[in-house]
């Protein structure tokens, strides 16, 4: 059993993590708390959830924080999660490439913010791979996320059947390998792709460093979980790191309707920076 979880140390921890990263923990979260943060308790031999409140506040207790904060991150994601995104971003690749029309060749930069275990950044990669005028890899991808466990996931880049079975048998083929013997039942995407997307944690509540300069973000399914104001920054921080011509895709249920924002619309869940 885990111990009680008082009103007011669920909204200490609460404001804590919204604090940190921004996740809105509203009441109806209250029993996910308990039961993440539960076992954390009883493997860390804590006393209460007030108990583990201090220690994480505290400069020692710094690598449970980032424990803390990765169990209570929600990462539901899979391979070529709303196709269309992706045949859109095919599309789009040409006149990127040409500089919108300025005459030189670019290299392709895509930040995928939030990519959980790696399901998206790899889709990138396939896809863009998939492309024409990048078949030789001329691209590059940002993959960041808050969650240090996810990022293990997706940089070894290993992932059970069911993971991958709605990935064209084609596209499996060319782009995954099989495991044998203990690994059977597992796929692995091969180096080649693996190789196109660079891994780093990162907090969207921070403000990104100078190299954060792209074409292409995708952030995708993972602002649901903010409030308007945090929305509202991370946007701007977005604009901000895109290149003049850039595109930002949100995720279909999302939209920018309501929110402070310089983004030209182009259409459900795709906005463009024009100046």
């Amino acid at each position: 059993m885990y111990p009680e979880l008082r009103e007011r140390d669920f909204e200490k921890i609460s404001r804590l993590v919204y604090d940190l990263c921004g996740i809105n923990l509203h009441d109806g979260k209250k029993e996910l708390v308990k039961a993440r943060l539960g076992k954390r308790i009883r493997e860390g031999n804590f006393k209460s959830f007030a108990d583990y409140y201090r220690h994480v506040t505290t400069p020692e207790g710094q690598d449970e924080l980032i424990v803390m904060i990765d169990s209570l991150s929600t990462n539901l994601t899979y391979f070529f999660r709303e196709d269309k995104h992706f045949q859109k971003l095919r599309y789009l690749v040409p006149p990127i490439l040409n500089g919108g029309g300025r005459g030189r060749r670019e290299t392709l930069r895509v930040w995928s913010a939030g990519c959980s275990t790696g399901e998206e950044p790899y889709s990138l990669a396939i896809a863009l791979r998939e492309t024409p005028e990048l078949a030789g890899g001329d691209f590059r991808i940002l993959a960041t996320d808050i969650s240090t466990r996810v990022l293990k996931t997706a940089v070894a880049g290993i992932y059970p059947a069911e993971k991958v079975e709605r990935i064209p048998r084609d596209i499996l083929y060319r782009y995954f390998q099989y495991g044998t013997g203990q690994s059977a039942g597992y796929y692995r995407v091969k180096k080649e792709v693996r190789d196109l997307v660079e891994f780093r944690r990162f907090n969207l509540m921070e403000e990104p460093p100078a190299d954060f300069r792209f074409h292409v973000v995708f952030c995708r399914n993972v602002m649901i979980y903010f409030d308007k104001e945090t929305q509202n920054a991370v946007v701007e921080r977005f604009y901000r790191c895109l290149v003049k011509g850039g595109y930002l895709f949100v995720g279909h249920s999302e939209s920018l309707t309501g929110l402070r924002h310089s983004f030209r619309y182009v259409e459900p869940s795709i906005y463009r920076k024009m100046e």
